[in-house]
């Protein structure tokens, strides 16, 4: 029997995948979490065989999925990790292969794609989605766009619509220094304006 511990924000996508594994003679839910410290509690109670993971849960939580990940790879016995969520960014995929999941999963696949992503994962087999192995292929093979952290905070605030002065309230830095992160930007996606940055870091998928 492979035991599951699943964790999601949403009562409802936990009711659905309750429901899609309770039809399988060899699955069984052994616990529900609604954030990632309930996840990483569970994991570490209930010694399941697989965690299905969600990459955010909601504003209120400072954790992410990939931080969760990370933490129940580093349990004393740890189970296998599969991500589900919403996410594929390759900042997201990145970040939760690099965490320690074994597969990654978005959560309009065929629910019977699920299934044998959780059989897979309990085996100690890796469990890609065809397009999300696909997307790390073409991420190693080709050259890749790297900003630091501040410059991705400068950015995901132009993405939201923030003005320079609002940009510079928000991080506690100067408008100069906000033109100067800017200006990387630009140069590092070879763009000449805020719109075209954006467009292109989310083809790049640097932002969602």
């Amino acid at each position: 029997m492979i035991r599951l511990v699943i964790a999601d924000d949403h009562p409802i996508v936990r009711a659905g995948l309750v429901a899609l594994v309770g039809g399988e003679p060899d699955l069984e839910v052994v616990a529900e979490a609604a954030t990632p410290d309930e996840a990483v509690a569970a994991a570490d109670r209930e010694n399941p065989d697989v965690v299905l993971m969600d990459l955010q849960f909601g504003a209120r939580e400072a954790d992410t999925g990939a931080d969760a990940t990370r933490r129940i790879r580093a349990l004393p016995a740890p189970p296998y990790v599969l991500v589900l969520t919403n996410y594929d960014s390759d900042a997201d995929i990145l970040g939760a292969v690099e965490a320690g999941a074994s597969g990654y999963l978005l959560k309009d696949a065929p629910p019977h794609e699920l299934i044998a992503a959780v059989r897979a994962a309990a085996a100690g087999e890796s469990a890609l989605a065809p397009v999300i192995a696909t997307r790390l292929l073409t991420r190693m093979r080709s050259p890749q766009v790297s900003l630091s952290p501040r410059e991705l905070d400068v950015l995901e605030a132009v993405a939201a619509g923030g003005s320079n002065t609002e940009i510079a309230r928000q991080l506690f830095v100067s408008e100069p220094t906000v033109k100067s992160h800017l200006a990387h930007i630009y140069s590092k996606l070879d763009v000449t304006s805020r719109t075209a940055a954006v467009s292109a870091a989310r083809q790049r998928g640097i932002l969602r």
